[in-house]
């Protein structure tokens, strides 16, 4: 009878354990690399899966080190950086976006999802900034477009200056011719 028992006290233990270990969390990381332009809105997408509340962190990771954005426990408090507080939105799924993207956002951003007992998985999303380049061809072409209508008002100018320039020359010359025409006169005895 007592190996029955003791048999008995086993499973009891291996069942324990096992809904004790039955309380995972799962994360799904729909895109792990994201591409987006400067001022762009871009959601960085997740969905966890938990028995209970867990409590979710996101951090952003870069060169220059790392920064908390934002911790919450879906319907109960959010606590948002106050370096992201207007730029970002949290959802109850673990998402989270930020509005107005700047290059400075580049880098990595780690989701942890942790569970009131312990149990904590990780997700990672890869954000690459870039700036938008029709912005410095559309600068380039006004810039053209000036140079073009400053040279055109040079050419102009400089066009009446020669006419002007030619003018008083003839006029010069024509005085001269008549000055000379009326020494010759002179003269002349007339």
């Amino acid at each position: 009878m007592r190996p029955l028992t003791g048999l008995l006290w086993i499973v009891t233990l291996f069942i324990t354990v096992g809904r004790t270990l039955q309380r995972e969390i799962s994360l799904h990381v729909s895109q792990p690399s994201l591409n987006a332009t400067v001022a762009q809105n871009i959601l960085l997408s997740v969905a966890y899966t938990c028995k209970g509340t867990p409590i979710i962190e996101w951090k952003h990771t870069a060169s220059w080190g790392t920064t908390n954005i934002a911790k919450w426990r879906p319907g109960t408090y959010t606590n948002i950086s106050s370096s992201y507080r207007d730029r970002v939105k949290v959802y109850s799924n673990g998402s989270l976006q930020i509005l107005n993207v700047a290059m400075r956002d580049s880098g990595y951003y780690l989701v942890t999802v942790m569970e009131e007992f312990g149990a904590t998985i990780y997700g990672t999303i890869l954000l690459n900034v870039s700036e938008i380049l029709y912005e410095d061809l559309h600068f380039v072409a006004v810039f053209f477009a000036f140079l073009t209508a400053v040279s055109a008002v040079l050419v102009c100018l400089m066009w009446l200056c020669n006419k002007s320039v030619l003018l008083l020359q003839k006029e010069r010359h024509r005085l001269k011719a008549s000055a000379t025409e009326e020494t010759e006169l002179q003269m002349m005895g007339c």
